[in-house]
């Protein structure tokens, strides 16, 4: 642990001197065509209307070979152009763009999920399948989460292969199922069975990071270092019922109603590790009035509490700050005119690095402190397992020059001034299975949002119209770069 420990702070503090300090403003990038534009909304629009997400009405595949179609109408060769997987309705779309020659070195993966959050169209003021575009945002289900990306992508790389770009190494683009949840994720079974078609020199996942708004005013670039370990706990009450005429103070319902109000009103202790605390030192020098004078009194030793309960009312925060867990999904009763004898509720964890899904199933349960409760763990695929695994989250990996001066260059042009951070992602994505078998993976998508405009996996999720022409002319230029041009 002390060695870990070590290591982290080393890359940290050269993660800081990579990318801590505002680059000079650079001369503005040369934007998509008309044209080019209309291919990429077309794109986008084509996938947010495939429901994509793991139930009965989802099929990934659906998504995979419309895009699949897509690059071999371009003139893609058949054999770059792989749909594959272990299930018919979850198949991955694997897509190499080959180099002019013999190339000198490793490809570079994209990394992009399809599926998103099942949305319910009574939950949401349009259809959620439904790609519509009003007072400058466009509106369904995955426009943050990340079709909105997938469709950058997918469209840089025919931009690409239309104008006859020649990279001097081979560029991957995988566009995969299961990321949200389900028994097949792509990024797992492709490194499993078919690692010769994503091995990689390093990943970049736009599935994390990103441009921080304030009102408009962008406040600083996020690149994910590290992130936090995802958990599923099946918390169930029981109880012998009886008929409900004879109520009792004891039923399952009630018991378990009373184990999550004392999690609603419970916060995990406050923590910060050096990367959090790398993004926060980067944020003092931008925010202004009391945000930045509460950041600068965090990161004093001993941090004020005050000041970091100031903070934690913005979610981001908040969830910068500790592990956090909240209920999710809810069930119990067995008939209207019976006392439940079982109630159940699904209880999602998103754990600060350092802590294991075992030792947080443990707090849950002394927390409830009703041995009539069960805690169990739910992987996931959806197996149920009275322990929790001992997953640690994974160790920042190092810089790659390569990969950091183009990103910082390309995002100054974009937004100049606005420094880039290394920052720990508050929820999980595929880039851990890579980091596991030893691929450098760094999180970034140049999608610019409001901090309280976080609609993902949430009602009426929505994207600035503005923010996806940016980042579709931020994946070109960082493409070409990263490729050689």
């Amino acid at each position: 642990m002390r060695r870990q420990n070590f290591l982290t702070i080393f890359v940290l503090l050269v993660f800081t001197a990579c990318l801590g300090l505002s680059a000079p403003a650079q001369s503005s990038l040369p934007t998509a065509s008309a044209a080019d534009r209309a291919e990429a909304r077309e794109i986008f629009k084509q996938l947010i209307e495939i429901n994509t997400t793991d139930t009965p009405q989802g099929n990934v595949t659906t998504a995979t070979e419309a895009m699949r179609k897509r690059f071999l109408d371009a003139g893609f060769a058949p054999e770059d152009v792989h749909l594959l997987g272990p299930d018919p309705r979850k198949m991955n779309l694997v897509v190499r763009y080959r180099s002019a020659g013999q190339p000198d070195e490793k490809p570079v993966l994209f990394l992009c999920h399809v599926d998103v959050v099942q949305a319910l169209r009574s939950d949401w003021h349009t259809d959620p399948f439904q790609f519509i575009e009003k007072n400058g945002y466009y509106y369904g289900r995955g426009t943050q989460d990340m079709k909105d990306s997938d469709a950058a992508l997918v469209a840089t790389f025919l931009r690409l292969h239309r104008e006859g770009y020649k990279p001097k190494r081979d560029l991957i683009l995988a566009l995969t199922a299961d990321e949200e949840g389900g028994k097949f994720n792509g990024p797992k079974w492709l490194l499993e069975n078919h690692r010769d078609l994503v091995d990689a020199a390093f990943v970049i996942n736009p599935d994390a990071g990103g441009i921080e708004l304030d009102h408009g005013r962008a406040v600083v670039a996020d690149v994910e270092a590290t992130e936090k370990v995802y958990a599923d706990y099946q918390v169930t009450a029981t109880n012998p019922g009886g008929h409900s005429s004879r109520p009792r103070p004891d039923n399952a319902i009630y018991e378990l109603m009373a184990a999550l109000n004392k999690l609603a009103a419970y916060s995990f202790p406050f923590e910060m590790n050096p990367v959090t605390r790398t993004y926060f030192e980067n944020l003092a020098k931008v925010e202004t009035g009391q945000t930045a004078a509460d950041i600068r009194a965090i990161l004093a030793t001993p941090p004020d509490m005050a000041a970091a309960a100031r903070l934690s009312t913005e979610p981001s925060f908040y969830s910068n700050f500790r592990t956090t867990c909240v209920a999710t999904r809810l069930s119990g009763g067995h008939a209207n005119n019976a006392l439940p004898q079982t109630a159940q509720a699904n209880v999602n964890c998103r754990i600060f690095p350092g802590h294991s899904p075992e030792e947080i199933r443990q707090q849950l349960f002394k927390l409830f402190d009703d041995p009539k409760l069960t805690v169990k763990y739910v992987s996931d695929a959806g197996v149920v397992s009275d322990v929790a695994p001992d997953r640690k989250a994974i160790v920042p990996p190092p810089p790659i020059k390569a990969v950091f001066d183009p990103l910082t260059r390309i995002t100054q042009q974009i937004w100049p001034g606005v420094p880039v951070t290394p920052v720990m992602e508050n929820g999980a994505t595929d880039s851990i299975y890579f980091a596991q078998a030893g691929i450098p993976s760094y999180g970034y998508s140049a999608i610019a949002l409001e901090r309280d405009d976080d609609r993902a996996h949430g009602q009426d999720e929505r994207l600035p119209v503005d923010s996806y022409w940016k980042s579709l002319d931020f994946f070109y230029a960082f493409t070409k770069a990263l490729g050689g041009e």
